[in-house]
């Protein structure tokens, strides 16, 4: 199909970010001699200064990292948990069961301790080597862009909640125009802080120089400042919970899909819901479909469909809830599920969860049907690489910025990830101390024989495994290149409850891009699809960012989504 940029080419290294500006970064520290864990780390850091509005350096970062000295895929969550002072009852009796915008949303911080784990494990470099470019957006600013302009105007009102968020995201008193320099100088001193404190260690080795690092975010000044303003304002947070944070490795997710085995994140995030749905699809002589056809987009909707249900039903943190994720991505549960769809007509809105083993024994309450568009949701960014030896790397780091309170002097929003879990005590993401939220950010990592092919992911919210579902199969069903499955006409369900609070659910809900022809989108209508529209590139439909290998001539391939800021760069 026609693309709007070319799929770019390289035999060294690739890189493709949810920002053109954090991709450079990220592609400096490759061509310096980085590899693709240090670039990742760079980009993603990045992201948290040039999209503060969706991504924040003290809020989650999930990722996987392929090493191919071992052949291994490495999870690392990135999800911080909630306080040991949170208690479900303050929402049930004090909210009506709902989770105000505020401080009572947040969870301990992990993108810091994701971004220098990974760095300390499988990186080359230091904390300011590859924080260095973040440093200096924050500090001598960056030219505002559409994408967080548009946000941050949206989203004035609660802009305006926090002194400190007016201050910082309303210069001037007002939103900031496409194109006036953007300064964050209390976030650019706070980066420098952790350079700094790595730097005093520095003579004691790499890995000292980062604990170092860590120790300033976890245990120095910052801690305190996040622990201090929580204490001051009714929050939860303490130093003792940031104290004794640390990330988790966790067991990836996979599946098989002809010769890629695909590897997700585990069901404390959604994760699981790619390889569920893409194991109903396998089954289905997709090509014979056709490309976006009627029968096409309804088969991948209701499938998907299935997925969210088994999301709402099963999936929450591991350490607290037992979940069968071997049992939902067998070939005998795929072969079940894909017997319930029926190809004339279409689940009036969330099925049943799937049956495992005499399971559910409580399928939680859904959210009242609701109305006209999807309220807009906390978003995210996204960076994937390849490097010169192999490895690569997929990461999402997120937590905007507008639903939380910029904690003074640091000019960081601790995450508000919280949100995303459910104030019903039976539900699977309830809130309890020490449980992490069930996350929607949710980097994948595709490998063949053995070795990486294709890091992948997008923003998205609930969206996210519904646009990588999309690019993945236009690769390996429908034979596109990397760009042109990238960019061709996406769809989205809403028929779930989101994610986010107020977890709204539209039943039946389909959204089609304005390049589906009408015609498709009637037919869609008849078999029960409530159908909406969205221009020609949404950005709510993803931003997929993609490095490939080819699998024919084994040149590196990037991608990166014109519905956003997306750029890739590879050498």
């Amino acid at each position: 199909m026609h693309a709007y940029r070319p799929t770019l080419t390289g035999t060294r290294h690739m890189i493709s970010a949810g920002h053109h500006a954090a991709a450079h970064a990220g592609f400096t520290v490759l061509e310096a001699g980085g590899n693709a864990v240090d670039a990742g780390v760079a980009a993603g850091i990045a992201l948290g200064v040039l999209q503060t509005d969706l991504v924040n350096f003290a809020g989650v970062a999930p990722m996987m990292i392929y090493l191919a000295g071992t052949r291994e895929v490495i999870n690392i969550d990135g999800l911080g948990t909630w306080p040991k002072a949170a208690d479900i009852n303050v929402f049930i009796q004090q909210h009506g069961g709902k989770m105000p915008p505020g401080i009572l949303r947040t969870v301990i911080p992990a993108a810091p301790d994701a971004w220098i784990t990974a760095l300390e494990k499988y990186g080359t470099l230091s904390f300011g080597e590859v924080a260095q470019a973040a440093i200096r957006f924050a500090r001598d600013g960056f030219a505002m862009h559409w994408l967080m302009a548009g946000f941050i105007e949206q989203n004035e009102a609660e802009y305006r909640r926090w002194p400190s968020n007016t201050q910082t995201f309303l210069p001037n008193g007002k939103p900031p125009r496409v194109g006036d320099l953007f300064v964050q100088s209390e976030l650019g001193r706070t980066l420098q802080y952790m350079a700094d404190e790595e730097a005093v260690q520095s003579g004691k080795g790499r890995v000292a120089g980062l604990r170092a690092a860590r120790n300033a975010f976890y245990r120095g000044d910052i801690a305190a400042a996040i622990a201090r303003y929580h204490r001051e304002n009714g929050g939860w947070v303490t130093m003792q919970d940031m104290a004794d944070y640390t990330v988790s490795f966790e067991t990836p997710q996979r599946t098989r899909f002809a010769d890629v085995d695909l590897y997700t994140c585990g069901p404390w995030s959604q994760g699981p819901v790619l390889p569920q749905a893409l194991n109903v699809l396998s089954g289905m002589n997709l090509r014979a479909l056709g490309h976006n056809t009627t029968p096409y987009i309804h088969a991948v909707t209701e499938a998907l469909k299935l997925a969210y249900a088994d999301r709402q039903c099963y999936y929450g943190d591991p350490k607290f809830v037992s979940v069968p994720m071997d049992a939902l991505l067998s070939v005998s549960y795929a072969d079940q599920q894909r017997k319930r769809i029926d190809a004339l007509k279409a689940a009036p809105g969330m099925p049943q969860p799937g049956a495992v083993a005499g399971r559910p024994a409580h399928t939680p309450q859904l959210p009242p049907a609701a109305t006209g568009n999807p309220p807009p949701a906390p978003d995210t960014s996204y960076v994937s690489v390849i490097d010169r030896h192999g490895n690569a790397f997929s990461a999402t780091p997120s937590d905007a910025s507008s639903a939380t309170p910029v904690i003074p002097g640091i000019g960081l929003c601790p995450s508000s990830r919280g949100s995303q879990s459910w104030c019903d005590p039976n539900h699977p993401a309830s809130v309890a101390p020490g449980k992490r939220p069930r996350l929607t950010c949710s980097p994948a990592m595709a490998l063949r024989n053995g070795k990486a092919y294709m890091p992948f992911g997008s923003p998205g919210n609930d969206v996210q495994p519904q646009a990588m579902l999309q690019v993945f199969l236009n690769l390996h069903v429908f034979g596109m290149d990397l760009q042109s499955a990238i960019e061709a006409p996406r769809f989205a369900t809403y028929s779930y409850p989101s994610s986010s609070e107020p977890h709204t659910y539209l039943p039946a809900r389909l959204t089609l891009e304005s390049r589906v022809p009408r015609a498709t989108g009637d037919a869609l209508a008849s078999l029960g699809h409530d159908i909406k529209w969205w221009p020609e590139l949404e950005e709510a439909a993803g931003a997929v960012c993609a490095v490939r290998v080819n699998p024919e001539t084994g040149v590196l391939e990037g991608g990166a989504d014109p519905r956003r800021l997306a750029y890739a760069l590879g050498w």
